[in-house]
């Protein structure tokens, strides 16, 4: 182990692992866990969470909780406030630091994957859709053949800002920074597009700095210098373009690494990253505080859509509630049905995973039936992942509740 690594060492000693002597037992947490409900090769949060780090002293002594997906519904069901889910992440990090797969070292470079498929996106979907090559990439690397994978696009966000015709409708509100994610910026292109245009369409100038990784993928398979490193990069690039500017995104996850998962895991402790924190809002958490303080129009168009809305749990984590419903009640003819799912199961890189696919699909098995009962169509969710679990899980397309709002203010 890097004994220099001063987010190992944060894992070993510090904030978490300081609730642990509130746990009362209660299990509270076992009956919320979703990978615990269906796999017993995960023995459940309490476990290998506050009771198995009382004897750690600094090391692993249950593998089995590389088996938590880290949703955090541990961590939010706790009635003593015990930190569980970062706990887990962190013991995961001390566990993995002297054997960690080239798999998860490869699956976390995000960034490097979008570059590398977008010059060549139809050959890339293509040879993701040939099952002896998937066979062939399990066997070698431990990624399913049937997992989930990021479509390619011909164009990144970057280069759609670059050729588009401007805006002419003049920016009464002033000036946003919006961050877009690696998925935002390489696959999920349509969701940054139509996040933009609802902010300038709403008054504000868009601002798009140059951006790069915020390191959750890093994060959340125990490499924790090279996502510390990540994400403070990616606060000096937001912070390049005004130091008192709000910062909005349409990648839930990526905000809530940071927002939450820099600090609270990986014990990052820097102005930058509380300055990027505190003023960083998910794009729907932005539209209901405009509409709270009366300044969201609300002359919608009617879209007669009834359609499940799953929230995911890196927006859950956030403590922000579930802003996505209370603005497409606003939409005349929506109605959002809550899919009641604690988790979609794909946990960012954790689906992938061949040893965890499985499981992933088990835990997300619920979703994808009540996305077919309800409208096996269309479904909505947050973050990119999850949208690429409940696809290919429920057959429905899956986007951004973004979409909505942007077709209802006649923009699409």
């Amino acid at each position: 182990m890097n004994a220099s690594s001063e987010g190992l060492e944060f894992a070993q000693t510090q904030v978490a692992r300081a609730s642990l002597d509130h746990c009362v037992k209660c299990t509270i947490c076992e009956t919320h866990c979703p990978v615990a409900a269906v796999t017993p090769k995960f023995t459940g949060p309490k476990f290998v969470g506050p009771q198995a780090e009382r004897f750690r002293h600094g090391e692993s002594v249950d593998h089995s909780l590389d088996y938590c997906s880290s949703c955090g519904a541990c961590t939010l069901a706790c009635p003593q406030g015990v930190k569980i889910a970062e706990l887990n992440g962190q013991a995961r990090a001390v566990m993995k630091a002297d054997e960690m797969p080239l798999r998860d070292r490869l699956i976390t470079q995000t960034t490097l994957m979008g570059r590398a498929m977008t010059p060549m996106a139809p050959v890339a979907n293509a040879a993701l859709s040939i099952k002896p090559l998937r066979t062939v990439v399990e066997k070698v690397l431990g990624i399913h053949r049937d997992a989930p994978m990021p479509h390619a696009n011909t164009q990144t966000i970057t280069g759609w800002l670059k050729k588009r015709t401007k805006t002419a409708k003049p920016a009464t509100r002033g000036p946003v920074i919006f961050f877009h994610g690696c998925a935002g910026g390489y696959f999920e292109v349509e969701t940054s597009k139509k996040s933009i245009e609802v902010l300038e369409h709403l008054g504000y100038e868009v601002l798009v700095p140059k951006q790069g990784c915020c390191g959750l993928a890093e994060q959340s398979n125990g490499l924790f210098d090279g996502a510390s490193a990540k994400v403070l990069k990616l606060c000096d690039d937001l912070r390049a373009s005004g130091r008192d500017l709000t910062i909005i995104s349409s990648s839930g996850s990526c905000t809530g690494m940071l927002k939450h998962e820099a600090h609270e895991i990986m014990g990052v402790d820097d102005a930058r990253l509380a300055d990027v924190g505190t003023r960083i809002r998910d794009i729907m958490e932005f539209l209901l505080e405009l509409h709270d303080a009366g300044e969201l129009p609300t002359a919608f168009k009617e879209i007669p859509l009834t359609a499940v809305y799953h929230a995911p749990c890196q927006l859950k984590s956030q403590g922000m509630g579930q802003p996505a419903m209370e603005v497409l009640k606003l939409i005349p003819g929506v109605e959002a049905i809550e899919s009641g799912a604690t988790c979609c199961g794909i946990a960012g890189t954790y689906g992938l995973k061949k040893e965890k696919y499985a499981i992933a699909q088990a835990v997300g098995k619920p979703l994808f039936d009540k996305v077919r009962e309800v409208n096996p169509e269309f479904a909505m969710c947050d973050t990119e992942t999850c949208r690429w679990q409940i696809r290919k899980g429920s057959g429905a397309a899956v986007e951004h509740p973004i979409f909505l709002v942007h077709q209802g203010y006649g923009l699409s």
